[in-house]
């Protein structure tokens, strides 16, 4: 079964010097890097996906385009230099974006998603109306939000429609 790494708004705004920093961000991108090499070893497609304010919303309070933190964390960019890069205006990362027509181009059967915000982008994306073609799980251990509580609050929600992982044991 094709499977793809979806790596969702691991971007500047959500670290220390960001506007918006989450809680975990840094453990988080460790994660994430360690995820996204695991991918690379076993054949796993690897997606970027980037969040750009809506400018006809006004202002944002962060991922305003063409801001620093807007971009995607430079250290995520070093480990998959070569994946596409989805971009988004609306939590579910299919909504009015091409991610479904990358999967359908590569073949790909299973999503193994992570990112931020647990609670919003990661788990809407997971229970998109257009991700129920798909195998879904998400890497519990590759996500983050505002604080610790709410992320464990959001993985628990979502376990009833979507398999929770660790990264060391979806790539095996």
């Amino acid at each position: 079964m094709r499977k793809a790494l979806i790596i969702i708004d691991l971007q500047n705004d959500y670290f220390p010097s960001g506007k918006f920093p989450l809680w975990n961000a840094d453990k988080t991108l460790t994660h994430i890097e360690l995820a996204i090499a695991n991918a690379i070893k076993n054949g796993v497609e690897i997606i970027h996906v980037q969040h750009i304010a809506n400018p006809s919303n006004g202002i944002s309070p962060f991922f305003n385009e063409g801001t620093e933190g807007v971009k995607i964390h430079p250290r995520i960019l070093a480990a998959a230099p070569d994946a596409p890069i989805v971009i988004k205006r609306h939590a579910d990362s299919f909504y009015d974006t091409d991610l479904e027509a990358i999967l359908q181009a590569q073949g790909v059967q299973e999503l193994i998603i992570c990112g931020m915000m647990t609670q919003n982008c990661v788990t809407h994306t997971a229970i998109s109306k257009a991700a129920e073609k798909y195998q879904v799980s998400i890497l519990a251990d590759c996500c983050t939000t505002v604080d610790e509580m709410i992320h464990g609050i959001a993985l628990h929600a979502i376990s009833t429609r979507v398999a929770l992982k660790q990264s060391l044991e979806v790539f095996e």
